[in-house]
């Protein structure tokens, strides 16, 4: 497609679900977006393979037409979403490849049921499959499912403690949860039948079936309101209220932040010696300003035996880059200056990777005096480059440590 073809879609200007679709009408890729409009013109923007991927840019060039879902909020925009990517799972939404590090919203399967937020590659070793009653993800963005529970919370009251109820073991547990309860952010114990009913309707709300919880309250409502139970009459009016009329503005806020780095993957790297001895290297992965920790890995230096941190970092990308099987970073970060930034860009021109790399200088303390790459890398993804190399530097002295330990004990 190109910005021509913009020309004869009729696009809102609201919050929904968009679909890239090929010739043969088959999903290529799912978005969310709180302008529709807006959003998808953002894919015609001339600078798009620097601000997306170059897997993006290829995924519009491909796609022959755009459809577009309204929703009434962002909160069921993000929602939706999810839903159809894991149903779809469109080639181009690379998340839907591997999610085992992405956050999945759990309701427990409990006389109490509880709502977790668990990494996609936890779930089975928390929980038997009979101890889930609904699952729900994966949310690539951490922060946008954090805020999106926020609201929920002031839909639906819910528990949300490490254990289950009634089996905390020490006073202060006890008291948190009283404490909840009593400022209304958790449910009254004496109250399990309604508390089962907002759970259903929880499952409902997250399968995108708003309309049914709505049908179902205004119906309890007018029956309240019959037997003159106008207590209960009047809390449902207020919920069908808020159900209809989400405000979702904090959601709103990160979902734009969100946008503007949804497909950046930054890899950095950084090496670890006392002399030359026990030289290890790492790499970590951040992306959507998280750390994907079950992207890390290290590297013990096999072809140094004196220190060479450039030809280190050389060896440990070229080792890192055998493994197709590993996503491609859009940005890379080295620690240290132009000698490494060099030494990285010229084994990736080796490779034929046209990736870029960004270094990050220190200062006599070690800290993070600048970094050398382009002003329009450093504006889009300076907080990025700073939290992969502080993360690297981290991870890689450990790993030193540890082996350097472990050497010592024998």
């Amino acid at each position: 497609m190109t910005k021509e073809d913009l020309k004869s879609l009729v696009l809102p200007d609201a919050p929904g679900v968009y679909f890239f679709l090929d010739a043969r009408k088959k999903i290529l890729y799912i978005g969310k977006a709180t302008s529709l409009k807006n959003r998808v013109r953002s894919y015609f923007a001339p600078d798009l393979k620097d601000k997306r991927s170059e897997l993006i840019e290829n995924m519009v060039a491909e796609a022959i037409s755009i459809d577009v879902t309204e929703t009434e909020s962002v909160l069921e925009a993000l929602i939706l979403e999810t839903n159809l990517i894991r149903s779809h799972k469109p080639r181009f939404n690379t998340r839907s490849k591997d999610d085992k590090s992405y956050n999945h919203l759990v309701i427990t399967n409990e006389e109490w049921p509880r709502v977790l937020v668990v990494r996609g590659r936890d779930i089975s070793e928390k929980f038997l499959k009979e101890e889930i009653k609904y699952e729900f993800g994966p949310f690539p963005s951490g922060l946008l499912l954090r805020d999106a529970l926020k609201i929920v919370r002031k839909l639906f009251k819910f528990y949300d403690t490490k254990q289950p109820l009634g089996s905390e073991k020490t006073k202060m547990a006890r008291g948190k949860i009283d404490f909840n309860r009593q400022i209304g952010l958790y449910p009254e114990p004496d109250k399990r039948d309604e508390y089962l009913t907002t759970i259903r309707h929880l499952g409902l709300f997250f399968k995108g079936k708003k309309k049914t919880i709505i049908k179902e309250i205004e119906r309890e409502m007018m029956r309240a309101a019959k037997a003159e139970e106008f207590e209960l009459a009047s809390r449902l009016k207020k919920q069908l209220f808020a159900l209809q009329h989400i405000e979702d503005i904090a959601l709103v806020k990160s979902d734009n932040t969100f946008a503007r780095t949804v497909s950046a993957r930054v890899e950095a790297y950084d090496i670890a010696h006392m002399a030359g001895q026990d030289m290890v290297g790492v790499m970590v992965v951040i992306q959507n300003a998280e750390a994907l920790k079950s992207d890390y890995r290290k590297f013990k230096i096999k072809t140094l035996k004196q220190a060479n941190d450039p030809a280190a970092l050389r060896e440990v990308l070229r080792r890192r880059f055998s493994h197709t099987e590993w996503p491609l970073p859009d940005l890379i970060v080295v620690d240290g200056n132009s000698i490494q930034k060099n030494a990285a860009e010229s084994l990736l021109k080796d490779l034929n990777l046209a990736i870029p790399v960004a270094a990050v200088v220190k200062d006599d303390r070690h800290k993070a005096a600048g970094i050398l790459t382009t002003s329009e890398i450093e504006s889009k993804y300076k907080f990025d480059i700073l939290l992969a190399n502080a993360e690297s530097h981290r991870f890689a002295i450990n790993y030193y440590r540890n082996l350097a330990r472990k050497r010592m004990k024998f």
